[in-house]
């Protein structure tokens, strides 16, 4: 009798899997990614308009994939941009993920497969700042629909083909925040705001072939936070549960949902990523007073102790710390520091800035390619905020002044920058604290370059301007 019941229970547990798996293969808007998380855990995540969460198969196993959220119209959060344009946001799709087993290697969701994580991670693809600019406050309204003026899906493209066993998103996705204007051909009728159809045309559907080549670290921007995207960014990117409070749905829980908490995830070898938020610091140092002041110590406290962890630390956060932007001034360009605020906390935790284990701090928010090393004395900085968004059109100088430094004690010893174009960068392991970094563009040429060693870098063409 027993084995009757076990056998009946089987039965019923295969049939119904098979039922979320049809139901998944016959999905019309199905995407999937797999997300590194905390300590290096794994998830998969499917986002489908199929009436129930499909069946995950590892390993030759089958198991229904969870519920993580349903189809919902969230509350209006007025756009950071142009809050007369904003509108609520639609997510008609199931949000469905799956924790995967260490070790596990051959992964698959409605026939399709999923990337498996490496243990020794030796191949990395780092892109930024990905989204088409929509953007009525400036005016700035890039063409969605011309591959050559927004060319995301062929950076994905042209990236997956290099075969990384990881791919490092340094933020900001969606950048579609009002509606096409002024009858251009070339963007009109685009989706925009914060919901699915947004994130569809930004993200998901550009980003396939890259989806599909290796897991994800996933960097939250700017444009993740909760006074824009952050609601699809908690549903439907962050690598850690989705809990009621932390979703960015009731204006109250912003500044706890706009610095969420750094984790570590380890890439073998002596090797591990370090994630930070901090989405909202400001380009001015932080008074002691300001929440933020208390929440960015915190998580200085968090690197300090996960650098420990591991004999060689990346620290990835979407502002760079020790990076420059340039404005136009009368007599040319002007560099100055970015992200002063984080700067203001963390110099009182250390005149280093970083704590010892930390090599390299990987960023984007600057719309360019960008190297700076500092003698050792702090850690190597590069950014790639050039993955798709329209680029910063403000040409850099010639050359550095002499002593030009990008914060308290970080005198630069090597730069190099590069803002011709659109591409992505890759980090291929030497060692566990030397990595080999080539800059590529979108015809799959390398354009640049460098080696890191511990703390130093050092690239061989120090600067290409994008201006005569």
């Amino acid at each position: 009798m027993i084995r009757r019941l076990r056998r009946l229970a089987a039965l019923c547990l295969a049939a119904g899997l098979a039922a979320a798996a049809a139901s998944g293969a016959a999905a019309r808007d199905f995407a999937a990614m797999v997300v590194m998380g905390p300590e290096g855990a794994a998830t998969a995540r499917v986002e489908t308009d199929a009436p129930a969460c499909p069946a995950i198969r590892i390993d030759g196993h089958a198991r229904r994939m969870q519920l993580r959220a349903g189809p919902a119209e969230l509350p209006l959060r007025a756009t950071a941009s142009t809050p007369a344009l904003s509108k609520p946001s639609a997510f008609p799709v199931r949000v469905c993920e799956a924790s995967l087993p260490r070790g596990a290697r051959r992964i698959a969701v409605a026939g399709r497969a999923l990337p498996a994580p490496k243990p020794v991670v030796r191949r990395i693809v780092v892109i930024g700042d990905t989204g088409c600019r929509l953007k009525a406050a400036d005016q700035a309204y890039q063409a969605c629909d011309d591959p050559a003026q927004y060319p995301f899906a062929r950076t994905a493209a042209r990236a997956a083909a290099w075969k990384p066993d990881l791919v490092l998103h340094v933020g900001d996705y969606l950048y579609r925040e009002n509606p096409c204007a002024g009858g251009r051909p070339a963007c009109v009728g685009s989706p925009w705001g914060y919901g699915w159809d947004a994130w569809k045309a930004d993200f998901f559907t550009p980003a396939r072939p890259l989806l599909a080549a290796a897991p994800w670290i996933a960097v939250r921007g700017n444009h993740e936070d909760c006074a824009r995207a952050g609601q699809g960014w908690w549903r439907l990117i962050d690598p850690r549960p989705l809990v009621p409070g932390r979703d960015c749905v009731d204006p109250a829980n912003d500044l706890a949902n706009d610095d969420g908490a750094p984790y570590d995830v380890p890439l073998g070898g002596g090797a591990q990523v370090v994630v930070l938020d901090m989405t909202t610091a400001p380009n001015q140092p932080l008074a002691a007073d300001d929440p933020r002041h208390a929440q960015y110590a915190s998580d200085y406290d968090a690197l300090a102790a996960f650098a420990k962890r591991a004999p060689y630390t990346f620290v990835t956060l979407h502002k760079p710390i020790l990076g420059f932007a340039a404005t136009m001034k009368k007599d040319g360009p002007e560099l100055k520091p970015n992200t002063l605020g984080i700067q203001s906390v963390f110099a009182a935790q250390t005149p280093d800035l970083l704590p010892p284990g930390v090599g390299v701090i990987l960023s984007g928010h600057i719309h360019l390619w960008q190297q700076l090393s500092f003698g050792g004395a702090r850690p190597s900085q590069f950014i790639a905020g050039f993955s798709g968004t329209q680029e910063d059109i403000v040409p850099f100088p010639k050359a550095l002044p002499p002593g030009a430094s990008a914060g308290p004690g970080a005198v630069v010893e090597a730069f190099s920058s590069w803002i011709n174009g659109f591409g992505y960068m890759t980090l291929e392991r030497r060692a566990a604290d030397r990595w080999a970094v080539k800059v590529w563009n979108l015809d799959g040429q390398v354009v640049n370059r460098c080696e890191i060693e511990g703390r130093r870098s050092h690239c061989d063409e120090p600067q290409v301007d994008s201006r005569p």
